[in-house]
């Protein structure tokens, strides 16, 4: 297969540390056609050469196992060009139609690494010259948009250009292989499925947590904050194919289809039950992996008085027959105890206890990062206890895990995230990237609790860096008679 990828802010963070190391990856593990080009654009004054060179140099500062030889960039680079461009400027667009025309790819693929605001203006440029035809996709980069209004004008010029199957919304979640795994899990096994509903969940907490805080992206991270870069796409995502109803086919719109159920099945917030479900924060200074670290009004481009939440936990339901009553818990937050993400699953305890001594209900854990598996939590007996009365003995429980580690069982069949959604891009897999109603959706389930916080600087509450969020998230899954998982 022939190809041609475009990326629009070839000079920028996501493309050298993102995007042009999970093409490398890709490349070297030889699922990266090689009858394809890479363009890298923006306004930097460079050549192919000088781009190059320029791609060389923060290759370098990859793991040192993902790093490559002189040798292996320099067969990657002959794929690898460049063109200066303003995106603003219709010649510039004429002069990207003609060194794409050199050759007719078989897939061409534009990449928006770009600010969302930018979105409008390259779709309406590409769709003036004709670079809309049905050989071209375009990849949007989230935040695709800042509130459901913003969003939906996104969708609405993307739209003007493009089908709606020529458009992929990105969500590198999505790429994760043990994300990718939850549909394995869930439709590719009979053992859990009769389990899969509120008769034998208790509940489900998704955590997103991250040890580091906002570093150099302090501007951009107090425009955004917890709720809009991490919950609004990654966890609803995580949650909706955790919920979701086994779907007719692996047909992308039929996955689709199914989780789009789930979020207009999410019960909504309105003023109360914002106050009432929702735990925003901001770290302070604390210590973090025995190192002290400031607090997020100290870190960089962050303004002295800023209320934007690094951290969110919320409550929140599934309204129909499968879910009724099960509370999911969502989590998410920077310079947290550890870095991990991971979704647990508590099943109810067994309805009569015959056993001494607590027992402890089996749980699921799916690792996410930075480990890939699964662990059930069962239990199994230790050992007798006499009575010494009745002279009878009963056994004893102790807890005990099966533990999957699945870099282990896979050790060569492991790719990254971004590295397999480049690779699903061009190839026209559809099933890993989210469709505009269910991004829409999303958007509108959160406005309410933004609108909440719009006047609200009073519910935003300090917590420690190094610990796992403020007190009062505790406090909401406790109100349930439940614990965080590093709690229990």
């Amino acid at each position: 297969m022939s190809f041609d990828l475009v990326f629009f802010g070839g000079t920028g963070d996501l493309t050298w540390r993102k995007l042009m190391p999970s093409l490398f990856q890709a490349w070297r593990h030889g699922k990266l056609p090689r009858d394809g080009r890479i363009l890298g654009v923006a306004r930097d004054d460079l050549d192919d050469a000088r781009y190059r060179q320029w791609l060389q140099d923060r290759l370098q500062e990859a793991d040192s196992a993902k790093r490559p030889t002189p040798d292996e960039f320099r067969q990657f680079a002959e794929q690898v060009h460049y063109l200066r461009m303003d995106l603003s400027v219709a010649a510039d667009y004429a002069r990207l139609t003609q060194w794409l025309g050199q050759r007719q790819a078989d897939t061409t693929v534009m990449y928006l690494a770009t600010s969302p605001h930018l979105f409008p203006v390259i779709c309406q440029q590409l769709g003036d010259c004709g670079l809309n035809h049905d050989k071209v996709r375009v990849v949007l980069e989230k935040p695709l948009g800042h509130d459901l209004a913003s969003a939906q004008e996104i969708n609405r010029a993307v739209r003007a250009v493009f089908s709606e199957q020529q458009a992929l919304r990105i969500d590198h979640y999505l790429g994760k292989p043990s994300v990718q795994n939850l549909m394995a899990l869930r439709f590719g096994n009979v053992l859990f499925e009769p389990l899969w509903r509120r008769e034998s969940i208790a509940n489900i907490q998704i955590t997103l947590a991250e040890s580091m805080g906002v570093g150099t992206r302090g501007d951009f991270y107090d425009r955004t904050g917890a709720l809009r870069d991490m919950i609004q796409n990654h966890a609803l995502q995580l949650l909706t194919m955790m919920a979701m109803e086994p779907p007719s086919s692996a047909d992308a719109d039929a996955i689709r289809d199914e989780k789009l159920k789930v979020l207009r099945s999410l019960k909504p917030f309105d003023a109360h039950t914002v106050t009432r479900d929702v735990v925003r924060g901001q770290y302070r200074s604390g210590m973090v992996h025995g190192q002290t670290v400031p607090g997020y009004l100290e870190e960089a481009k962050v303004p002295a008085d800023s209320h934007t939440e690094t951290f969110v936990a919320l409550r929140c339901e599934v309204q129909n027959w499968r879910w009724a009553g099960v509370p999911f818990y969502l989590r998410t937050g920077k310079r947290m105890a550890h870095r991990h993400a991971e979704i647990v699953v508590n099943f109810r305890a067994t309805p009569h206890p015959i056993f001494p001594g607590s027992q402890a209900p089996n749980k699921l854990v799916i690792k996410l990062q930075p480990e890939d598996g699964l662990e059930l939590h069962l239990l199994a007996a230790k050992g007798t206890v006499s009575s010494a009365l009745s002279g009878s003995g009963t056994e004893a429980l102790s807890p005990v895990s099966l533990d999957l580690d699945f870099d282990k069982a896979f050790p060569t069949d492991r790719v990254g995230a971004y590295e397999r959604m480049l690779l699903d891009a061009l190839a026209g897999r559809l099933n890993l990237f989210v469709r505009s109603d269910e991004q829409e959706q999303a958007w509108r389930w959160v406005e309410p609790i933004l609108e909440a916080w719009r006047h609200d600087h009073q519910s935003l509450r300090p917590y420690t860096a190094g610990t796992w969020g403020p007190p009062a998230a505790s406090a909401l899954v406790a109100r349930d008679g439940f614990n965080w998982a590093e709690e229990s």
